[in-house]
């Protein structure tokens, strides 16, 4: 069984971070090669509907793969800004996909579909980190301790002061594009 736990409390701190991004006025522009506010939660959103698909698609007894090369798309992910409505919209939508990818916590995957092995592809700049079938709590275990807290901080190092004139955070161990 996986305990749903952790990636909850994962989700809802990006999500606190979206929070304090949106309330402290204007962001600062992302450094070089970053994505601003809105193309981190769009691709938030877009490694969550794969690992969604890929845990769907284990639990339909169906083939899996993970891929997240679409997720890393600047067009792919523009398109998913502006179907989300921008910012607050993609909040909202993050809100929901935690919701329903944590419902595959608990009892919803058995263990053995959960060592089911995926073939993944993983990018992250442009360099190939992986490409190879690992099982899918693997996927789930990379979002709680590597892709959702580095977006966070990539996130937290976006807000401003609430004069519109920003302020630097700590950008240690960001994940990059």
């Amino acid at each position: 069984m996986f305990d749903a736990t952790a990636l909850r409390e994962v989700y809802d701190t990006l999500l606190e971070a979206a929070a304090a991004v949106a309330d402290s006025g204007p962001p600062l522009p992302p450094p070089p090669g970053e994505w601003n506010a809105e193309r981190i939660l769009a691709h938030v959103s877009l490694v969550t509907a794969a690992t969604m698909a890929a845990a769907s698609a284990v639990a339909a007894g169906e083939h899996a793969t993970y891929d997240n090369r679409l997720a890393l798309d600047t067009w792919t992910i523009d398109r998913v800004v502006d179907l989300a409505g921008g910012f607050p919209g993609l909040r909202e939508r993050l809100c929901r996909q935690a919701e329903m990818l944590c419902g595959f916590g608990g009892p919803a995957l058995s263990d053995a579909e959960l060592d089911s092995p995926v073939p993944t592809r993983l990018l992250s700049a442009g360099a190939l980190l992986l490409d190879q079938a690992m099982p899918l709590r693997n996927l789930f275990i990379g979002l709680i301790d590597v892709e959702i807290p580095g977006h966070t901080r990539q996130l937290l190092a976006l807000r401003g002061n609430g004069d519109g004139t920003g302020r630097a955070s700590a950008r240690a161990g960001a994940v990059t594009r």
